[in-house]
């Protein structure tokens, strides 16, 4: 077995390649000496800390729950694929759920580190790794408001049909 070590250096060694898709960290990396996988896990770590102390944890939370998200599912648009765009349209349901329940219970007060807590939710949420919202949506909101959306005859489920058949032509 590896010593832990060497796995760390294993996921860096990761990063960096997939780092090296980005031409402009590949030229800041040379300006500066500074390996961009050390660079982009130091950035990282600086955001998670700044969101631990609540230094500006409301806008960090939103830039991951908004921006970065945004990004992949505009990419998502762009894709001839579906599985991309129903992975993200459950995200954003999922988000606007959450945000709604978010508003309405005002937890932020009386949850200590709630900012932390978001921002990991959001990134298990988002990710396609973990595939969170689809988790969160197949267990809680499917069940529960399902049964208004299955109607044969709902306009939703009809327009779907028509949308999907002049697609397909």
């Amino acid at each position: 077995m590896s010593s832990p070590q060497d796995r760390v250096q294993h996921y860096v060694a990761q990063l960096d390649k997939e780092l090296s898709k980005y031409p402009v960290l590949n030229n800041l990396e040379k300006q500066t000496s500074v390996p961009k996988a050390y660079a982009v896990l130091g950035l990282g770590a600086l955001y998670f800390f700044l969101i631990l102390l609540n230094l500006g944890g409301q806008l960090l939370t939103n830039i991951a729950g908004f921006v970065i998200p945004g990004y992949y599912s505009l990419g998502a648009l762009f894709t001839a694929t579906k599985s991309d765009d129903t992975q993200w349209l459950t995200y954003w349901v999922v988000f606007a759920f959450f945000t709604v329940v978010e508003s309405l219970v005002s937890v932020v007060y009386w949850f200590p580190f709630y900012y932390t807590f978001k921002f990991v939710f959001l990134l298990w949420l988002s990710l396609p790794a973990f595939r969170g919202a689809d988790i969160v949506f197949r267990s809680f909101l499917a069940p529960a408001f399902g049964r208004y959306f299955h109607k044969s005859g709902s306009t939703a489920s009809g327009l779907r049909a028509k949308a999907d058949a002049v697609h397909t032509e």
